[in-house]
């Protein structure tokens, strides 16, 4: 089984452009990301996949593989599609390129999934971290996700899912983190099929494979570092890395 790493990194991020290219402890945030990747070794490869020759050439520079998009994509699975289309493997794992405490751990489990998926019945698989904050239960920029009984995901959500209108049950929350490992035919459909309502409603990518009835098992991590979308985010970062 020829497993690789994609990191998709688009440089004009809406909430906080240029972010991969700040300062983290000295090196870059996608340098600091591509490197984590890759020292875990548990790869055939590491690429970044980026539509940024700035990206790009951080990243060569640097002596690691980088890709450039030949197309626009609306996002990161779109990107790594295009990326992997003509390559020889049988896992891809999307690794978020503002992820720069990207850990062995929790990619090992997404890897043991497929590993252990001897019929091939598995589609996708995905992290999860339970919350329980309410200001992050209910901020729209957290994807919380629901599963059934063996943690195959539900649906995904920017709203509280699901909803507390009994509070007595014991219902967990589970934020969504944005890792993913892919089947090489799951995504190249991803990649054909057209965006349906529900993902076009939440601004969620992977609400499209459940919307195509592909199965997305989630895996629970207690791992969650720390995701820079913000400025603020990014402060959080620079405190964690000392």
């Amino acid at each position: 089984m020829k497993i690789i790493s994609m990191i998709p990194a688009r440089y004009s991020a809406s909430r906080f452009p240029g972010k991969l290219m700040q300062d983290l402890g000295g090196k870059t945030v996608i340098l600091r990301t591509y490197e984590a990747t890759v020292a875990t070794n548990l790869f055939d490869d590491v690429f970044v996949v980026t539509d940024n020759k700035i990206i790009y050439d951080e990243i060569i520079n640097n002596g690691g593989k980088a890709m450039m998009s030949k197309k626009e994509h609306d996002c990161g699975s779109d990107r790594i599609a295009e990326a992997v289309e003509f390559m020889d493997i049988d896992i891809v794992i999307n690794v978020q390129g503002d992820e720069p405490f990207t850990d062995r751990k929790s990619l090992a489990k997404l890897i043991e999934v497929f590993k252990e998926d001897h019929d091939k019945s598995i589609d996708l698989a995905s992290l999860m971290v339970h919350i329980t904050d309410l200001d992050e239960i209910n901020n729209p920029n957290t994807v919380k996700v629901i599963v059934d009984q063996s943690n195959f995901a539900l649906y995904y959500s920017r709203s509280p899912i699901p909803y507390p209108r009994e509070k007595n049950v014991g219902v967990k929350y589970y934020k969504h983190k944005g890792v993913y490992a892919f089947r090489k035919d799951a995504i190249l459909d991803f990649y054909k099929l057209p965006m349906l309502p529900l993902e076009a409603s939440e601004k969620i990518e992977c609400i499209r494979y459940l919307e195509y009835g592909k199965r997305i098992k989630m895996i629970e991590t207690d791992i969650e570092g720390v995701e820079i979308d913000t400025p603020e985010d990014l402060e959080r970062a620079k405190k964690l890395w000392k």
